[in-house]
C-alpha cells in the first residue's frame, strides 16, 4: 500500500462523523488541516474555555521494543501521556493528531494494531483523532502524539501556585510502571539465558539471540510463567494477579482525568503535575516553579502490595521506583490543608484513590523525604531530621 492507501487504511471508520461533530470537528482527516469549532469544545466546561494543548513522542528502543509493549500498547500509551498533560491542568482533552514514522521491518498491519491501541484510549477519554502525518523511518518506530484540550478560563492548575502550608496530594500509587518494566526485562534476560544455555547443549549457538525482539511477538503469559515456577494454585493466582497489574501499569497506563477535574472543581489546589519522569522530579519541577520546600512523608507515601511484594523478591529497594521510576501518570499537586479531609472523601465518593503524602514549607526550592518512623534510629533521624532528595528522574539528554 502507498502513503495514502495506508492512512485509510488505518483510520478510516474509527470514529463516526457525528461522535466527532459532538467534539466540535468540522473536517477531520483527508484534507490539509482538521477543522475545529471551539464552541464545540465546551460541553462539560463553563464559561469563557482557554486551549490546551501537548505533544509526547514514543520512540523505539528508548521508550518501548517489541518484547515489553506490543503494537496495541504502544498506540495506546502514545496517546496516554498526552492526555495525562492535559489532566495535570486540570482540563478536558478533546482532539488528537497522530504522526508515525515507519521503518520497512513494520508492515501495514503491525500499524494497524498501533492504531487500534491509539483509538481504544481516544475512545477512552472522548479524544478525537483529527488527522497527523506518516512518513518512513530508516530503522526505528516513531510515535509522536498532540493533543488539544480545553480549561475555564483562568483556571488551569499549574505548577507554580503551591504555598507554605499547602498539604502534598497524590492521586494514586507510584512505582507500579518502573516495577512493571523491571519485570518485562527480567523475563526478557530469563529468556536469552535459557535459549543460550539450550543452544549450547544442541551446538546451535545462533539460537541464542531473542527473536521476540525482530518478531514482535508477545511476551509469555502470566500463567505460563507461574506454572513454571512450580508454585501452589493459590500463590500461582496470585502471583499471575501481581505480575498482570505491573505490567498493566507500564503498557496501559490510567490518565487521571477525573481526579484533575475534580482538584479544579474545588478550587483549593494550588499546584498540580504528573508523574511522568518519577515522583521526585515532579516534586522538584512543583518545588523550583513554587519556590518553596516539598516536604514528602515516607510513611504516607501510598505502596503498592504487588510492587512492594515484587520488590522484595528482586532485592529492590521500592522506595527507588516510587521516587525515580515515572510513567505512572497519577497526579501530584498542592492543596490547602484545611480541604484535604474533603476532598478525600469526595474522590472515595466517585470510586477514586486520594492520598495526603506531605507539607509544602517555606524555603529555598528544594524536595525532602521525611524518613518512616521504623526506619528511624538514634541521632539525627530520630529528631526528624529530612533527607534531602536528588533532582533526578528519567531524562533523555542526561547521561
Amino acid at each position: 500500500m502507498d502513503e495514502f492507501a495506508s492512512i485509510s487504511h488505518w483510520t478510516a471508520g474509527r470514529q463516526s462523523a457525528e461522535w466527532q461533530q459532538q467534539r466540535g470537528v468540522t473536517l477531520g482527516i483527508g484534507d490539509d488541516t482538521a477543522i475545529i469549532a471551539p464552541a464545540g469544545m465546551a460541553d462539560e466546561l463553563d464559561g469563557p474555555l482557554e486551549l490546551l494543548m501537548a505533544v509526547d513522542t514514543m520512540v523505539e528502543t528508548v521508550h518501548f521494543n517489541a518484547y515489553t509493549m506490543t503494537d496495541e500498547d504502544v498506540g495506546y500509551k502514545a496517546l496516554a501521556a498526552n492526555v495525562s498533560d492535559i489532566a495535570a491542568m486540570g482540563g478536558v482533552p478533546r482532539h488528537a493528531l497522530v504522526s508515525v514514522s515507519v521503518p520497512a521491518a513494520y508492515g501495514p498491519e503491525r500499524i494497524a494494531r498501533l492504531y487500534d491501541g491509539l483509538y481504544a484510549c481516544a475512545a477512552d477519554y472522548g479524544v478525537a483523532i483529527v488527522g497527523g502525518d506518516t512518513t518512513s523511518s530508516p530503522q526505528h518506530l516513531v510515535v509522536a502524539v498532540t493533543v488539544t484540550g480545553a480549561v475555564e478560563a483562568g483556571r488551569a492548575l499549574r505548577r507554580s501556585g503551591a504555598k507554605p502550608g499547602d498539604a502534598v496530594v497524590l492521586t494514586g500509587a507510584v512505582g507500579l510502571s518502573a516495577a512493571g518494566l523491571h519485570l518485562l526485562l527480567a523475563r526478557k534476560q530469563e529468556r536469552q539465558e535459557q535459549a543460550a544455555r539450550e543452544a549450547v547443549e544442541s551446538g546451535e549457538t545462533g539460537r541464542a539471540s531473542d527473536a521476540s525482539d525482530a518478531s514482535g511477538t508477545q511476551p509469555a503469559g502470566d500463567s505460563q510463567a507461574a506454572s513454571s515456577a512450580g508454585v501452589s494454585n493459590q500463590a500461582q493466582h496470585e502471583e499471575v494477579r501481581g505480575a498482570a497489574a505491573l505490567i498493566g501499569a507500564h503498557c496501559r497506563p490510567v490518565p487521571s482525568v477525573r481526579a484533575g477535574r475534580l482538584l479544579l472543581e474545588r478550587g483549593s489546589c494550588n499546584s498540580l503535575n504528573d508523574v511522568s519522569d518519577g515522583l521526585a522530579s515532579e516534586a522538584w519541577e512543583i518545588a523550583e516553579a513554587s519556590q518553596c520546600c516539598l516536604v514528602l512523608k515516607e510513611d504516607m507515601l501510598p505502596r503498592s502490595g504487588s510492587m512492594a511484594a515484587y520488590a522484595a523478591d528482586v532485592g529492590i529497594d521500592p522506595l527507588e521506583w516510587m521516587l525515580y521510576g515515572g510513567e505512572d501518570y497519577v497526579l501530584l499537586g498542592t492543596m490547602e490543608a484545611a480541604d484535604v479531609q474533603a476532598a478525600r472523601e469526595a474522590f472515595h465518593a466517585e470510586g477514586l484513590p486520594f492520598y495526603i503524602v506531605g507539607e509544602v514549607r517555606q524555603g529555598a526550592p528544594s524536595v525532602v523525604l521525611e524518613p518512616a518512623l521504623s526506619a528511624k534510629a538514634d541521632g539525627a533521624a530520630a529528631k526528624g531530621k529530612c533527607m534531602p532528595l536528588a533532582k533526578r528522574g528519567y531524562n533523555h539528554f542526561k547521561k
